[in-house]
């Protein structure tokens, strides 16, 4: 395969992952209209621990568990599990592009952190977090209909998030990636089949395979996006991941009749765009380093 169909192939993987997060998190915001939070949470990550060891544990067997980090290990688990409650019970109050485009602002974040661990950040890199910032302002202007606690939710998922991804980049050289991502969810399968037992309610037959499908949907997402990046580089897929703010409008609109406002759609668009100018600015840096 030459390089330009390599690149395309990636970016029809990444856009498929969009595709699959979106479904994933519209979907989630139908159940936790007819269930608790916790109980659709304690599903996906059931599903998703079930699945991990049916593909990989026969193939990899005791490797799957090991880690050579596993107080990292613990917290990037931690904070995984922190971004699915606070961003899912967001989805109860708050449409769902609305929520996607307040959670990627996830890079910004990160370079933010960078910062404040000694990495050097550049003036431009500074000025896209402040324009992502000001794109969130605008969907959450005050006056408007998200201008409510309740977006709080979103914004803490986003945080948490950024605390995942660093982890993630420290631990990616030690531990192997299925290891890291089957660690991760079995902590959050854990932690919530404790918070569950508090919030029990008996689904239907039909409503436990819809909560059984997140996990395969949010498992076949992650993975559909790290194959991505065999095929292309992180740069030339990054303007693609925003695609899944477009997706998430699509499903808010066919499962819920939801159209973002004039407002809302210019607040994406700024962030997507100071998201767009971060990646360009990274490769720029990785290109001048190599």
């Amino acid at each position: 395969m030459d390089n330009r169909h390599q690149s395309l192939y990636g970016v029809l993987l990444i856009l498929l992952s969009g595709i699959l997060l979106a479904s994933h998190d519209g979907l989630s915001k139908y159940l936790t209209q007819l269930y608790p939070v916790f109980l659709v949470v304690w599903a996906r990550y059931l599903a998703q621990v079930v699945l991990m060891l049916g593909m990989f544990a026969p193939r990899m067997g005791r490797r799957v568990f090991h880690t050579l980090r596993p107080w990292p290990q613990l917290l990037r688990g931690l904070s995984l599990v922190s971004v699915s409650i606070m961003f899912i019970s967001g989805l109860r109050y708050i449409p769902l592009a609305e929520a996607t485009a307040v959670i990627f602002l996830t890079p910004l974040m990160v370079t933010v952190a960078s910062a404040l661990l000694g990495e050097r950040v550049s003036h431009s890199q500074w000025l896209a977090v402040g324009v992502g910032l000001l794109g969130v302002m605008i969907i959450v202007r005050p006056g408007g209909a998200l201008f409510t606690p309740a977006v709080l939710l979103p914004f803490g998922a986003a945080i948490s998030f950024t605390v995942y991804q660093l982890l993630t980049r420290r631990l990616s050289g030690t531990d192997h990636p299925v290891t890291s991502n089957f660690l991760s969810s079995l902590v959050g399968f854990l932690v919530m089949s404790v918070l569950v037992t508090f919030n029990w309610r008996t689904p239907s037959v039909h409503d436990a395979v819809l909560m059984a499908s997140l996990g395969l949907m949010a498992m076949s997402g992650h993975l559909v996006l790290t194959q991505a990046f065999r095929y292309a580089s992180a740069a030339s897929l990054a303007p693609f991941t925003y695609g899944q703010i477009v997706f998430a409008g699509i499903v808010g609109f066919i499962a819920f009749g939801h159209i973002p406002d004039v407002e809302a759609i210019a607040g994406m668009t700024v962030i997507i765009a100071s998201g767009l100018c971060m990646a360009y600015v990274q490769s720029r840096q990785a290109s001048r380093s190599a």
